[in-house]
């Protein structure tokens, strides 16, 4: 009978141990698997579940190209969502792209921001609502590039030339027509328009198949850079009491200037410019743009391109005419 009530006691006992064993067990499985989904990107899931992000940019051979290259870079980094940088037709086409879901992130002037999100101009019965900005982010100036020696000096001189006023849907076409304007032109009848990117433009200048071009971009540019590396350029300068006629009409714009030995020119043009942004599609979770946000003004350091010094936090929000994407708009408030 002893024997039998001792196998009894340590039956039970071996039980009990197994009961608490297996419970402590669910306890460190559970803590295990919580610990697990945090370090492999529980806040990913606060992301929308997004996980690819395409930045729409301009044509190879501008600014946007190369600096969305880096601005992917840094968004996959910090956040973990795959990002590429795809070339497009730049502005006013990136607007319509983000509207029809064909990108997430885009690269537009301020100027053609305002446009689409009016519906007015080249977006006249088309306005875009789901459209809002990420970030301001450098001076965009309108360069009317020729050749040295062409005998195009001024704004006068192209009347009957053959002239790029920039690729379809383009903001460069929008600031060709505008300072054509304001210099008694008419895109339509005095000049032969010619509607190239900015390595077509280039090209057609060096080939002598049209005589200048119009390219909105931040300098140094690389199509420019090429063609002075084979043929001197001329850059027709925008003189001040034009620059100022264009700003009274069109307030978007600010003077500028190309620097001395800005592809090998003896000495500084003025010029004009609008603003370069990031617009977003606003149905983007906050969390992601925030985080968006963050990676790219908290990075600037690793900008390699000469634009980068002019992309700061505390100038952000610098000219943008269109509402702030809530995650973005977060991140400023946070850096103030």
């Amino acid at each position: 009978m002893f024997k039998t009530k001792n196998m009894l006691f340590l039956l039970v006992l071996s039980a009990f141990i197994l009961v608490l064993a297996a419970c402590g067990g669910d306890d460190e499985a559970e803590t295990s698997t919580g610990t697990d989904t945090t370090d492999s990107g529980s806040e990913k899931a606060d992301f929308g579940d997004v996980k690819f992000l395409s930045i729409l940019t301009g044509g190879t051979q501008g600014t946007y190209y190369p600096l969305g290259g880096t601005f992917a870079d840094l968004i996959t980094t910090e956040t973990g969502v795959k990002t590429t940088a795809e070339v497009s037709q730049a502005s006013a086409a990136n607007m319509t792209a983000l509207a029809a879901g064909d990108g997430e992130v885009a690269f537009v002037q301020t100027d053609i921001a305002y446009y689409a999100t009016q519906g007015t101009l080249m977006f006249e019965g088309q306005k875009i609502d789901s459209v809002v900005a990420l970030g301001a982010l450098y001076p965009e100036t309108v360069q009317l590039v020729t050749l040295a020696d062409s005998g195009i000096k001024t704004f006068a001189d192209l009347k009957g030339k053959k002239v790029s006023v920039g690729a379809p849907g383009s903001g460069t076409y929008a600031n060709a027509e505008q300072l054509l304007e304001i210099h008694g032109l008419s895109i339509e009848t005095d000049i032969q328009a010619q509607n190239l990117d900015f390595g077509e433009s280039t090209d057609g200048i060096q080939s002598g198949q049209i005589d200048a071009a119009f390219i909105t971009a931040g300098y140094p540019t690389g199509a420019v850079e090429a063609l002075n590396a084979t043929n001197g350029v001329h850059i027709i300068p925008v003189e001040a009491d034009k620059a100022a006629e264009l700003i009274e009409k069109y307030p978007y714009y600010a003077v500028d200037n190309i620097p001395a030995g800005t592809y090998g020119l003896e000495a500084e043009v003025p010029a004009v410019s609008v603003g370069a942004m990031l617009a977003v599609n606003k149905d983007l979770p906050e969390d992601l743009v925030y985080a968006m946000t963050k990676a790219i003004y908290d990075n600037t350091d690793k900008i390699g391109h000469a634009k980068g010094e002019f992309i700061k936090a505390e100038t952000g929000l610098d000219g943008i005419g269109i509402d702030v994407h809530p995650g973005a708009q977060r991140y400023f408030d946070e850096v103030k």
